[in-house]
């Protein structure tokens, strides 16, 4: 049985990442709720959550953090933005399109992007905001998989991690660390 990890985020390695698309392709395929032949049969615009972004020599996929005090939540006007557990959640229903979230994103990790199927609910704006969902509600997650960016990389760069555990584990290296350096330290009284 997998474990269930409590405060997930997903981490990136730069020094992994090949900049193949695999993760922005298999995060849209996985929201579409279809396979890409079918995706591509259907004439579904594919819209992946994340994205792949390089800067200089860096290439790294870019996507929700899920901030413990999420600025796009405090600037949501509807509320369609909320903390759910250690998730950050968007109520699509809610959203207006008004890209406030998107303009507070220190990670530049929020879209809004326009429904193509016509179906605005009674709104205006078709417009509606998307971002990673760790695959919360799809296919990917019933089943009992990880997020669909993780299943897709080659390379492993991209891997699902408990927070809480990540701290754990660098509090152990750093105090090896430090540790070694006392070895190195004399100090008189």
């Amino acid at each position: 049985m997998k474990k269930t990890i409590e405060n997930p985020i997903i981490y990136a390695d730069p020094q992994k990442c090949l900049g193949c698309k695999n993760c922005e392709l298999a995060c849209a395929t996985v929201h579409a709720g279809c396979d890409l032949q079918s995706a591509v049969a259907q004439g579904l615009q594919l819209r992946p959550r994340n994205k792949v972004i390089q800067a200089g020599d860096t290439i790294v996929p870019m996507q929700c953090r899920q901030c413990e005090d999420a600025p796009c939540a405090h600037a949501c006007p509807t509320g369609a933005i909320l903390q759910d557990g250690s998730h950050v959640k968007i109520e699509e229903g809610s959203c207006v399109g008004c890209k406030l979230c998107v303009m507070v994103c220190p990670f530049g990790a929020i879209t809004v992007k326009t429904d193509e199927s016509g179906e605005t609910d009674g709104r205006t704006n078709r417009g509606v905001a998307k971002k990673c969902d760790l695959c919360i509600g799809t296919a990917m997650q019933s089943e009992g998989g990880s997020c669909a960016c993780v299943e897709a990389c080659p390379t492993g760069a991209i891997m699902l991690v408990d927070i809480d555990e990540y701290r754990r584990k660098l509090h152990a290296a750093r105090a090896r660390e430090l540790a070694q350096t006392q070895k190195h330290i004399s100090f008189e009284r």
